[in-house]
């Protein structure tokens, strides 16, 4: 090749390879010829024309996207400002829809039922801004699991009507550690005023009462404010509440095992006297002020399963139709009707295993027996006082018995 020939080859590749260089500038504007100030003018106008396309509503959804150990409570909550809803979705991972309600001034969204533990869920909002321009945002988020929560089953129920010495009780299914803090996130008030402590019998139960027994018609209220508060390491409550019961009549039972006899007040005044049958000397019945926790027309009782064995480990006794039985304690002892004794030893002798017996029928159908005279006017939350058995008071947390501490001994057991 002359040297001619390979002037006219590097011109001809040096004008191939600026054209390269032109073609991979293209995006940024014209070449240099236009001058720099063009340009500018350029991307401004195509930043300008973006913004005008783009919406002004913004749109919130919390939890945050790829949140764990969410609230099954105040999770999926979705708000805009500068625009309103449009619409919101939500599923679980596996597609299942979750219905929801967008509020009357659009501006927020959220479930209407109370979300599950340890699901994953997806939620897409769409909102319009004043301009009908459109926003959108997705989110995903898992909610707590079963074990990093924990809740309190309570009692009394929500709209019962109880006695006067109903406390409430909470058991937690998992141990508590911080408990100030679930402590904090429990309210107890009573529309009678009167002041309410509650007590830690152990890592897993909390009761509250007041000093005296509730006073009669007043409304009690028990707020659970325990979503998200950390009760032990890792593990959070979940539960988000307000329960109201109602304090009945003022009555109050008083056992004698020594006379063998009980009286029924009301108000303080005795509606009735009857004849009983207490412990016998070797199975004294406990003494002390216990609270009726449960209520059985019938039910069966079984010595084994409260440690009354026979040599061949079968229960000294097995009743299969007690009549109108009511709880006492968690350990078995019950004030319930008695058919199988004779109508002689109720007033004058002491027979049973530990438990208050009365005089009743079998099958529990005849109402004009004192067994089922005293069922018929008894509720959950009425007081027994059992007195004179020569036995030790009973345990305040066998049963709904923490009438037995006392006012400084109860409040010493609160964590606040």
């Amino acid at each position: 090749m002359t040297d001619g020939k390979r002037r006219r080859g590097l011109a001809a590749a040096s004008a191939l390879l600026g054209g390269v260089l032109v073609l991979s500038a293209c995006s940024g504007g014209d070449d240099g010829a236009s001058g720099g100030g063009d340009k500018g003018g350029s991307q401004a106008q195509v930043d300008e024309a973006a913004a005008k396309k783009s919406s002004e509503a913004q749109i919130k959804i919390t939890p945050k996207d790829g949140s764990n150990n969410a609230s099954i409570n105040n999770s999926a909550a979705v708000t805009v400002a500068k625009g309103t809803l449009t619409e919101v979705k939500m599923t679980t991972a596996d597609g299942t829809a979750v219905a929801g309600e967008i509020s009357a001034d659009k501006k927020s969204w959220k479930p209407t039922a109370q979300l599950e533990r340890a699901t994953t869920y997806k939620l897409s909002a769409t909102a319009e801004d004043s301009e009908g321009r459109a926003a959108h945002e997705n989110a995903s988020f898992t909610t707590v699991a079963p074990d990093n929560s924990f809740i309190g089953t309570f009692t009394p129920d929500d709209g019962t009507t109880v006695g006067v010495g109903m406390p409430v009780s909470i058991n937690f299914d998992k141990a508590i550690t911080n408990k100030a803090e679930v402590q904090k996130g429990v309210t107890v008030t009573s529309s009678s005023g009167q002041e309410v402590v509650c007590h830690w019998f152990n890592a897993n139960r909390m009761d509250c009462r007041p000093d005296e027994y509730w006073q009669e018609e007043s409304t009690v209220t028990l707020k659970l404010a325990l979503d998200g508060v950390e009760g032990a390491e890792g593990v959070y409550g979940v539960q988000q509440k307000t329960v109201t019961f109602k304090i009945g009549r003022n009555q109050v039972t008083y056992v004698d095992a020594k006379t063998k006899q009980m009286k029924v007040t009301q108000d303080g005044k005795t509606v009735r006297t009857i004849p009983i049958s207490a412990g016998a000397p070797e199975n004294k019945t406990y003494e002390g002020q216990m609270v009726i926790s449960e209520k059985f027309k019938e039910t069966r009782m079984n010595g084994a399963t409260v440690g009354f064995t026979d040599d061949d480990g079968k229960g000294e006794y097995d009743i299969k139709d007690v009549p109108h039985a009511m709880r006492l304690s968690t350990s078995g002892t019950f004030i319930h009707g008695n058919y199988w004794g004779a109508k002689s030893i109720f007033g004058s002798v002491n027979t049973s295993h530990g438990c208050v017996g009365l005089s009743d029928t079998k099958g529990a159908n005849d109402p004009s027996t004192p067994g089922a005279w005293f069922y018929d006017n008894s509720i959950i939350g009425d007081v027994v006082v059992v007195q004179n058995t020569g036995d030790k008071t009973i345990a305040p947390d066998n049963g709904l018995n923490g009438w037995n501490m006392s006012w400084e001994q109860w409040k010493a057991g609160s964590a606040v």
